[in-house]
């Protein structure tokens, strides 16, 4: 395994992750994530857009706010969809604010927030999203499971739901974040019927933890994914993601290589995710060879 691709993380200048990243003994700056990459094998980051973009309109695309002047080149970003913003009023405007931002090269991908906000997968708000992932070619990531508040409201993001998405968008591809948990079988189930459906195995775990302890502590817990990742049988459906920065990097590869077999490896923590990101063997291309400038 020489490197990773790290699909699912979070990142952002502003401050709003500084309390999780003191959670593990870091600090969210760009020269944490960066040293946390090289220490780690990780060539590139995907961060999911939670920060109002530059036109400061709530309802255009949430994207990852970096403070620099040029994006920086071990991320890349899927962009955040804002659905309470949304309205038949601004609609147009939105969609236009998002084809502008597809057009950047570090856009790799849409962010749905299910179970964040109170709209199923199938709601139309979405529809005009999922044709526009079509049309740039990008997958739509949704927020599936448990949510990190008690706000969330949990029967927006059970998964069975993107069956009927996949079924009706075959062209999109759809990424379960967080396999769903703790609906993990009814995850995999949607995964294995649908060819267009993808999951990552962020936020299986958070906090401060040494992953030998952890694996052994949460052994049953653990034992759930193995067992329908065997049913499943298809590790090329599996993408590796940290959900940083819930979690020390080190530690938490170290409990994602525990649940599947050494031979699937290369492809769960690198080659799937470029299957699935379709923009990304593009982006790296130009962008790794600075990644350790």
């Amino acid at each position: 395994m020489d490197k990773i691709i790290d699909c699912h993380m979070h990142f952002s200048a502003k401050g709003i992750f500084n309390k999780t990243a003191e959670n593990i003994g870091l600090k969210c700056t760009l020269e944490e994530v960066q040293n946390e990459f090289k220490k780690n094998n990780i060539v590139l980051g995907i961060g999911m857009g939670v920060d109002i973009c530059e036109e400061n309109n709530l309802s255009n695309p949430q994207i990852i706010y970096h403070g620099k002047e040029k994006f920086p080149p071990f991320l890349a970003q899927c962009l955040g969809i804002n659905a309470l913003a949304i309205n038949k009023e601004n609609l147009k405007d939105t969609l236009d604010s998002f084809k502008q931002k597809l057009e950047e090269n570090s856009t790799v991908g849409l962010k749905i927030y299910t179970g964040y906000q109170p709209y199923l997968a199938t709601d139309k708000k979405y529809r005009d999203f999922y044709k526009l992932a079509q049309k740039y070619d990008v997958p739509v990531v949704f927020h599936m499971g448990d949510t990190a508040n008690s706000m969330g409201k949990l029967k927006y993001s059970q998964p069975l739901i993107i069956d009927e998405v996949a079924v009706d968008f075959p062209k999109v591809k759809f990424v379960i974040a967080h396999c769903g948990t703790p609906w993990v079988a009814d995850a995999v189930e949607v995964v294995a019927k649908n060819k267009n459906v993808y999951m990552d195995l962020s936020g299986l775990m958070e906090g401060k933890f040494k992953a030998k302890k952890q694996i052994k502590e949460f052994k049953p817990y653990l034992n759930i994914f193995r067992t329908w990742f065997n049913y499943l049988h298809d590790y090329q459906k599996l993408m590796y993601g940290s959900d940083w920065p819930l979690v020390n990097m080190k530690e938490y590869i170290k409990v994602i290589q525990s649940i599947i077999p050494k031979k699937a490896y290369d492809d769960v923590f690198y080659h799937n995710a470029l299957k699935v990101f379709d923009r990304l063997p593009e982006y790296l291309k130009k962008q790794e060879k600075k990644i350790y400038d």
